[in-house]
């Protein structure tokens, strides 16, 4: 019996999968991937017989796949982009797979989120600014309603994942004050990789003007601008 793996491909930047991932693409039989979210750098380096982009394609047609290539031995990477972990939606193919009796493995990888953090320069956690994370994103096609009044009244680094097309809407939502700190960050690690720096009150304008509407984060908080958020020094090594 096979097995599927579960790995994170990482921001972008090929060279940014872990180890444990590039090896198992390195000996994949099947290779099932998120189309365009996936460097195709590494979708052409797999040896894989088979690969198969999942884009636009429903569970019923994936699955399957992956349980008949598993029975007959071989080895199934299902290649997320980023981290599988955040919004990677891995937990209902893993209980489509195991009520097969197919056994499943997930493999890390490199967030967007960190990627991003990486290309403004900055961390996500900050003395004197920030302490908290929170990652989420805006109500859509796949969400009814989100929490964003409220988690920006924390005093807390945001994260907006799958809203670069709702940007404005997000702004509109959020409680803290209008000269916050915002970035928005367009391919992360990618060779086209755009930083926008704003503020709550004009980064929406200034992603719309960039023309980005995909494939990009939306970062909120003090941590943007180290040196004008009051950062105070870690005592760790002080």
């Amino acid at each position: 019996m096979g097995k599927v793996y579960f790995v994170g491909a990482g921001p972008g930047a090929p060279d940014l999968i872990t180890v444990r991932g590039k090896e198992l693409l390195s000996r994949a039989d099947v290779l099932i991937y998120t189309g365009s979210l996936v460097n195709p750098v590494l979708v052409g380096e797999s040896p894989a017989s088979l690969k198969i982009d999942s884009w636009k394609r429903r569970l019923e047609e994936i699955v399957p796949v992956m349980v008949q290539a598993a029975r007959e031995g071989k080895t199934v990477v299902r290649l997320h982009s980023g981290d599988p972990s955040l919004y990677g939606a891995i937990v209902e193919q893993m209980q489509m797979l195991c009520a097969e009796g197919i056994s499943c493995e997930i493999v890390p990888g490199v967030s967007s989120i960190f990627a991003a953090a990486a290309a403004l320069g900055t961390q996500l956690t900050l003395g004197g600014v920030s302490d908290t994370l929170i990652v989420t994103r805006p109500a859509g096609k796949t969400l009814e309603s989100d929490e964003i009044e409220a988690l920006s009244r924390h005093k807390a680094t945001l994260a907006f994942f799958l809203g670069a097309d709702r940007i404005e809407e997000i702004v509109e939502k959020l409680r803290c004050p209008p000269d916050t700190r915002a970035a928005v960050v367009y391919h992360a690690s990618w060779p086209d990789e755009v930083v926008i720096r704003g503020t709550v009150a004009d980064i929406a304008r200034k992603a719309a003007d960039a023309g980005i509407t995909r494939s990009a984060l939306l970062i909120v908080g003090g941590v943007i601008d180290p040196e004008g958020s009051g950062h105070r020094r870690s005592v760790l090594y002080s």
